[in-house]
């Protein structure tokens, strides 16, 4: 159980390790080659730099204070659409899909080459320090905040650090909070084949740059090859990876730093600056890390005392009085989120006298989903499986995946497999009428259909199942949205779903 004063006090120091990661990284990031960083590189005159790690996340904080437990990916994408101006790399690219219509996850997948990049795992401590000690409440709004802009790699990276991060307000062991991360992630997956060979190299004695030129040789990334080498020598043995693949790289330098670093701050947050790549990012999550596992105490006067308490954003619209309400410090920022935790807590907070306490789940593992009688549990890996082509719709009834059968892509003559599954909310049984409503040059197979809902769910929790086949001959825009809408002959409820596709 968690003191709300403990818990405070690890809230304001992740977000101070924050400032200092990026602050510290920034004037390396994109560089590769093994550098010896020991303090700030800046000007200290300048203070704290700004850095996208930290501005969106203060956006999703405004979604979260004003949806509650509600804000989802289609939530945070309109917030982002409207108060977010960075417009680079996999943030564009999911712009640019949100623009045609894709809604997340197909947002963060389709055409996007940086989708495995490292612009999710950045923005992981928000759901954290909202869910402390509840790596499994944390990973569902890590996952909704990825989907926009990013898919595999991408996803995965910000599940595993939202799942360590909140683990790590009850749990102090890190080789402990490590593999409950990854319990989380697809066992065979980039980042964690890039996390277990940093594991694998500081467990056999390796130094850390050896180190780092197995993780950069196990999963090539390119982020460091975006400024190069500078002023020393190309490494022949590391290549250039794939563009955008960055995502598995980076998060095992950061695990790496955290390993090597020995519980010591200095050497943790120097490591993974002197490891090259995503500087920044690196130095930025290990120290929020750092930061919630020991608290204020961690960090030094000669961290803290050039950069102060401020909040610098370099990617926010702020322009006028209807933009969202930016923290000016962190100290509002800590106060902002501490206020906001039991909107998400509900069910963990408890009192002893005039004490808060903050409780957590005793298993903080990713847990499999057990059958009962007329309902599955919720099974996380079943969520991760939805990416990159399935899209969740949410009534108050009903919870819909629509699933893009190879993408949102439609050619002419040649037919676009929708499959629309159910998951109900409550245990009635009900009849689903389903009809369509398309845009001139579609046609459907069906275009209305009846549906019974089973009272038992099956093994993917879903309570009716529906697939529809949408051609044309002659398509001439660029995209479609046809209509489905759902009516529900036990509430009346009329539920409509946008589904677009692009013509290609």
């Amino acid at each position: 159980m968690l003191t709300i004063s403990e818990y405070i006090d690890k809230v304001r120091a992740c977000w101070i390790g924050k400032n200092i990661g990026g602050t510290l990284g920034g004037p390396l990031e994109g560089t590769r080659g093994f550098f010896d960083i020991n303090y700030y590189m800046h000007d200290l005159d300048e203070g704290v730099l700004p850095n996208d790690d930290l501005d969106l996340q203060l956006v999703w904080l405004n979604a979260a204070e004003r949806y509650g437990k509600s804000v989802d990916a289609k939530l945070m994408g309109a917030y982002w659409q409207t108060f977010i101006t960075a417009h680079w790399s996999e943030y564009g690219a999911g712009k640019a899909n949100m623009k045609m219509g894709l809604v997340p996850p197909l947002s963060g997948s389709y055409h996007n080459d940086y989708k495995d990049s490292c612009g999710a795992f950045i923005r992981s401590e928000l759901w954290a320090c909202l869910m402390p000690a509840n790596p499994q409440m944390a990973v569902k709004y890590a996952y909704e905040d990825s989907i926009m802009d990013h898919s595999g790699e991408g996803v995965y990276g910000e599940v595993f650090c939202a799942a360590l991060e909140s683990a790590a307000f009850s749990e102090n062991n890190l080789r402990e909070l490590i593999n409950i991360a990854l319990s989380y992630i697809p066992s065979d997956c980039g980042v964690a084949k890039g996390i277990k060979t940093a594991i694998d190299c500081y467990d056999s004695g390796k130094d850390i740059r050896e180190c780092r030129r197995e993780i950069l040789k196990t999963v090539p990334g390119s982020f460091g090859m975006f400024k190069g080498y500078q002023d020393r020598e190309p490494e022949p043995d590391i290549p250039e990876g794939r563009r955008g693949y960055d995502a598995p790289s980076n998060v095992a330098i950061m695990t790496a730093a955290l390993l090597y670093g020995e519980g010591n701050f200095d050497k943790t947050v120097c490591t993974a600056v002197s490891c090259g790549e995503d500087t920044d990012c690196t130095a930025a999550t290990a120290a929020s890390i750092f930061g919630i596992m020991y608290g204020s105490k961690a960090f030094g006067e000669k961290w803290t005392k050039p950069i102060g308490d401020a909040i610098k954003t370099v990617s926010l619209d702020v322009t006028d009085a209807y933009c969202v309400k930016v923290p000016k410090t962190i100290t509002e920022l800590t106060e902002r989120v501490a206020k906001l935790m039991p909107t998400f807590m509900s069910g963990y907070i408890t009192y002893e006298g005039d004490k808060m306490l903050i409780g957590g789940e005793e298993n903080l593992y990713n847990v499999s989903g057990h059958r009962r009688a007329v309902e599955v549990m919720y099974e996380f890996s079943q969520v991760l499986a939805k990416q990159p082509d399935t899209v969740t719709y949410s009534f108050p009834m009903l919870d819909f995946d629509v699933k893009y059968v190879g993408g949102p892509m439609i050619k002419n003559n040649e037919e676009k497999i929708i499959k629309v599954s159910a998951i109900k909310h409550i245990n009635r049984q009900q009849w689903l009428e389903m009809e369509w409503l398309l845009p001139e040059e579609l046609e459907i197979d069906c275009v209305t259909k009846s549906v019974y809902c089973e009272y038992v769910p099956n093994e993917n929790n879903y309570v009716c199942e529906a697939q529809f086949a949408i051609k044309s001959e002659n398509m001439t825009r660029t995209s479609y949205t046809p209509v489905l809408k759902i009516k529900s002959n036990l509430t009346g409820e009329v539920m409509c779903i946008p589904v677009t596709l692009i013509r290609e």
